[in-house]
C-alpha cells in the first residue's frame, strides 16, 4: 500500500521545508562532476512540488542555495546560477497549471544580476496562483536574517515607530522575510545528514524533523508521503503535556456538538 492512502488529510502539514542534500554525493557515485546531480535534483523538485500539490499541501520550502554555498568551486557556483535561470523558465508553464505561486528569500542582491532578474519575472508570473506557495531558499542564511530582521526593528524603534515594551515573537516574526508564511510544520532532509544548517532557525522553534537516507536526485513523492506518515504519528505538544492536550481536544468537540445541536 502506498504511505499516500495511509495520509490523514485532516492532519496535513500546511508547510513543508526540505533541505535538499546529496547532490555532489550522488553524482560522485555515478563517476560524474557535481552538477550532473544538481541537474537530476531538479527532477526531484518537481517529483515532490507535484507530490505536495497532490496531497493539498499549501507552503513548500526548498533550501536551494545557503549564503555559505558561495565558498564552493567558482565553477559549480556559476553552473548553479545558470541552472536557476533554466530550471525556472522551464518549469513556468508547470507552475501555471499548478497554479503554484513563487517566492524567493535571503540575500538575492548577491545573486548575479540575470538570476535576479528572471526569479523577479517568475514571482510576477505567478503570484496570483493560490494553490502552494513554493519559496525559494537563495543566498540564504537564517542567522544573517535574524541579524537583519534585528536591525530593521531596532531602526523602528529609532524613527520612533515602534516602542521597546511592544517587541514580542509576533513582532519579530513580522518583520523577517518569511512574514505571512506559516512557520513549518515538518522539515525534511535527504542524504542522512542530520542538522538544519542556517535553515530557517527562528522559524523551525517547534518543527518536526525528519531525515532520510536518500541522496535528493533518488528522493521522490513516496518519500514525501511516507514522511508526512510518521508526521502524523507524532504529538505536537508546544510546550503542553499530553493530558493538556487532550482536555483542549475534548472541550472542542463539545464545543463543536454545541454549536450542531443548536443549529
Amino acid at each position: 500500500m502506498s504511505f499516500k492512502n495511509k495520509i490523514d488529510r485532516s492532519k496535513l502539514p500546511q508547510h513543508i521545508a526540505i533541505i535538499m542534500d546529496g547532490n555532489g554525493r550522488w553524482a560522485k557515485g555515478f563517476g560524474k562532476l557535481r552538477v550532473f546531480g544538481h541537474k537530476n535534483g531538479v527532477s526531484a523538485v518537481r517529483e515532490v512540488l507535484e507530490g505536495a500539490i497532490e496531497i493539498g499541501v499549501s507552503h513548500l520550502t526548498l533550501y536551494a542555495f545557503s549564503s555559505e554555498n558561495w565558498n564552493r568551486p567558482k565553477k559549480e557556483v556559476q553552473a548553479l546560477m545558470e541552472l536557476l535561470i533554466n530550471s525556472l523558465n522551464k518549469e513556468l508553464p508547470t507552475f501555471q497549471k499548478n497554479g503554484v505561486s513563487v517566492k524567493a528569500i535571503g540575500s538575492l542582491q548577491n545573486l548575479p544580476q540575470s538570476c535576479q532578474v528572471t526569479l523577479a519575472e517568475t514571482i510576477e508570473l505567478t503570484k496570483n496562483n493560490s494553490t502552494c506557495v513554493l519559496t525559494l531558499a537563495l543566498s540564504y542564511g537564517a542567522r544573517d536574517e535574524i541579524i537583519e530582521t534585528t536591525k530593521k526593528i531596532a531602526e523602528k524603534v529609532a524613527q520612533g515607530e515602534l516602542k521597546i515594551k511592544e517587541i514580542d515573537d509576533t513582532i519579530f516574526s513580522n518583520n523577517l522575510q518569511t512574514a505571512g508564511t506559516p512557520d513549518p510544520d515538518l522539515m525534511i532532509r535527504t542524504s542522512g545528514e542530520q542538522r538544519i544548517s542556517n535553515f530557517l532557525l527562528w522559524q523551525m522553534a517547534y518543527t518536526e524533523l525528519w531525515f532520510s537516507p536518500k541522496l535528493w536526485p533518488d528522493f521522490n513523492r513516496e518519500d514525501l508521503f511516507e514522511a508526512i506518515v510518521d508526521y502524523q504519528t507524532r504529538e505536537r505538544r508546544f510546550g503542553k503535556t499530553s493530558e493538556q492536550l487532550q482536555n483542549m481536544h475534548a472541550k472542542t468537540l463539545l464545543a463543536i456538538a454545541a454549536i450542531s445541536i443548536h443549529k
